[in-house]
């Protein structure tokens, strides 16, 4: 199979974003989701229109669906809803490497068409997806499941979501969240250039780096104009002229996905405006950190979310490894401008962060608004150990710090029981990968290996258990974990991913 994507011959820009369900059918989404027709708002979200939009608004202009049982069948009759996903086909329990090993067919998709209207994005190439209720690729969850999959020898699908990747900067000038029409005004913490250094086809290094070069672009847009003390979108200009990047949406609606969850607590909040509230809690799914008391302005309530007040410490170190990777790309590729631009750039996020970003003891987002760091303990303070960016003096202050996140079955996200999934007791795939890498980039093996004979517990634990590899895990009780908007899913990419990258080949 030839795996290359051919960028179309006349693509000046990025073409633009396709409607969202919830634009496209405005008083019909709104009142399927306000009178909860089903209890997942993404079912609908993810529902195939069996005609065009205009044609089903007009008869639901006519439609007497006053009561449920009407409207919902009124949505039968005129979209094709998304399938249960099937369980995995009952067999002898394998030991867990070879189950995970064996799982990536089953999350496996190739979707070359989709539907006219549906919210699906074509992707060219095979992907995998998390499982449950994510029936798409998603961005920064793919980097920690390809991960697993080179580990199970897999290299054939990493090289085909490289490309997939590829292609969605190529159109939209973005990755989006994930491969929806809903999910195309945001993005998630921008990892490409971590996906795009899996491959092993030196052949596309060019078209790699442009692709990356256009999503740094799209990250910095509108830095150019800023002055000192005012942000823009993704990015702001501090006080001393620092640029920064922060979580952001393009939309400042309810999520499609999460309609009615987003109106509730907009109406249950009347003292905020709506439209601002709406748009904190997208730059909180863009951040992948949907949700947590890290954004909160009390520490405790979702309804004091403020999550673009923030230049978050995760975001801001792989945006020094993005910069990076250019500048390296570009030194390859013999071109000594851009490469001495690009390292520029990251030496210079390096010194704002190790200026704004260091409270003394740890790396924390830097506040806007107090024009300080915010001293908030989570995993994310491991972030710039993984992009190296601390020195050695702060890395080892940085691991004293992580000691009281971890437990008995890996490292919480953070020290606050707010009910979000985001926080304690949960524990997340990806951050035990990023903490367990960049410790051993500075050699703090001991907590390294701590934390990863303790997630590997965990998983195992609830294997035996269940059968299962789930979403997240409470790694104080070593149980499955909890919180949030939906139930814990299982599949489940970034833990089948980081789990086999963390076990012995």
């Amino acid at each position: 199979m030839k795996l290359g994507y051919v960028l179309p011959a006349l693509l000046i820009a990025a073409a633009p974003a396709p409607k969202s369900p919830a634009q496209l059918f405005g008083p019909l989404y709104h009142a399927v989701e306000m009178r909860g027709i089903f209890p997942d708002s993404k079912t609908f979200a993810d529902a195939v229109p069996k005609r065009t939009a205009a044609a089903i608004l007009a008869d639901y202009a006519r439609c007497r669906c006053d009561d449920d049982t009407a409207l919902r069948q009124f949505v039968r009759v005129n979209f094709d809803l998304p399938g249960t996903p099937a369980p995995p086909p009952s067999s002898e329990r394998l030991p867990l490497k070879a189950h995970i090993d064996a799982r990536w067919p089953q999350l496996t998709r190739a979707t070359p068409r989709v539907p006219a209207g549906s919210s699906a994005i074509s992707l060219p190439r095979r992907y995998v997806v998390p499982g449950g209720r994510f029936r798409e690729m998603y961005y920064w969850d793919s980097y920690f499941t390809m991960l697993g999959l080179a580990r199970s020898g897999r290299q054939d699908l990493v090289e085909e979501m490289v490309v997939d990747f590829g292609s969605l900067i190529d159109r939209y000038g973005r990755i989006p969240n994930g491969t929806r029409t809903y999910y195309l005004s945001r993005s998630q913490p921008p990892v490409f250039y971590l996906i795009a250094g899996l491959s092993r086809d030196a052949r596309t290094l060019a078209v790699r780096n442009r692709q990356l070069r256009a999503e740094h672009d799209f990250w910095m847009a509108g830095a150019d104009t800023l002055k000192p003390g005012q942000q823009r979108a993704r990015v702001m200009r501090l006080a001393d002229g620092a640029l920064l990047n922060r979580y952001w949406d393009d939309r400042d609606g309810p999520r499609d996905e999460s309609y009615r969850e987003d109106v509730e607590l907009a109406d249950r909040t009347p003292g905020r405006d709506r439209r601002q509230l709406f748009r904190e809690l997208r730059a909180a799914a863009e951040s992948g950190w949907d949700f947590s008391s890290r954004w909160f302005g009390d520490g405790r309530s979702l309804a004091t979310i403020r999550t673009t007040r923030f230049a978050p410490i995760d975001l801001n170190s792989v945006m020094v490894g993005m910069e990076q990777a250019i500048a390296a790309n570009c030194a390859t590729l013999g071109d000594r401008a851009c490469a001495a631009s690009y390292r520029a750039k990251a030496d210079a996020r390096i010194v704002a962060i190790r200026a704004h970003l260091w409270t003394g003891r740890f790396f924390a987002d830097y506040d806007i608004d107090t024009g300080n760091p915010s001293g908030f303990v989570s995993a994310a303070m491991a972030f710039p150990l993984f992009a190296g960016i601390a020195t050695d003096d702060q890395a080892r202050a940085t691991a004293a710090a992580l000691v009281p996140l971890v437990g008995e079955g890996g490292m919480r996200t953070t020290l606050i029981g707010s009910g979000q999934q985001w926080d304690d007791p949960n524990g997340w795939a990806p951050l035990q990968w990023i903490a367990v890498a960049g410790l051993r980039r500075y050699r703090e093996t001991a907590l390294a290996d701590r934390i990863t004979t303790a997630w590997l517990g965990s998983v195992e634990r609830e294997y035996e258990a269940s059968g299962k590899l789930l979403e997240k895990y409470d790694v104080v009780e070593r149980r499955a974990g909890g919180g949030g908007e939906y139930p814990n899913q299982d599949g489940f990419g970034w833990t089948n991913g980081v789990t086999r990258a963390l076990m012995a080949p």
